[in-house]
């Protein structure tokens, strides 16, 4: 067998290796999650939040413990939500911080005396975000070819690593990862939901 026959072969088992990528939304962060506020507040509260570590009453459900379990290593955004989810999850484990995974970001609008609970402003914020309001913070575009590297990030590891990889980072980058895996033929099992511990898993064989 020559050297490009055997190169060519080896590149083609590295494409079909089965690979299992597992993105986990973090925990509950330790700041109230539901206080009514104007728009400077919600600018405020998006600040706090990022500073917030884990609550201590938020810890990982059995099933997901099982989900990684043996696992080496785990992927975060290096926030204090998402390192603190790690170790609890898995404390043994190497934490691989990088920034790539931070959350896609928002920006409150500026809309003078209306008062809204913090769900509204961040559902209203993000719609706007997709609309094009984006002052002096990441716009989608950019946060598409993000997520785009954070899926490569994530399949290189896996296909090095035993098959599998996982990250513990934020809810809605986390879909955006997951649209790309999908597009690049993963099956996915579970659904990005709004909600704590939330685990969706990218196969491909």
């Amino acid at each position: 067998m020559n050297l490009a026959v055997s190169v060519s072969r080896r590149k083609q088992e590295a494409v079909s290796f089965p690979v299992r990528i597992i993105l986990v939304r973090h925990g509950k962060p330790a700041i109230p999650a539901n206080p009514r506020t104007c728009h400077n507040g919600f600018a405020r509260y998006i600040d706090d939040y990022q500073d917030a570590g884990l609550d201590p009453q938020s810890a990982p459900p059995d099933e997901l413990l099982d989900l990684v379990k043996g696992l080496n290593a785990v992927f975060t955004s290096g926030l204090p939500r998402s390192d603190d989810s790690a170790r609890a999850m898995l404390p043994e484990a190497e934490i691989i911080a990088d920034p790539l995974f931070t959350e896609a970001p928002l920006a409150a609008p500026r809309i003078p005396l209306l008062k809204m609970k913090v769900p509204v402003w961040a559902v209203l914020s993000r719609i706007l975000w997709h609309a094009g309001y984006h002052p002096e913070i990441e716009n989608y575009r950019r946060a598409k070819a993000r997520a785009a590297a954070a899926a490569d990030i994530l399949q290189e590891r896996a296909q090095a690593d035993g098959g599998a990889a996982v990250l513990v980072a934020h809810g809605y980058f986390n879909a955006m990862i997951g649209r790309v895996l999908s597009r690049r033929g993963y099956r996915r099992t579970g659904a990005h939901r709004v909600r704590f511990w939330n685990a969706v898993i990218y196969e491909r064989a």
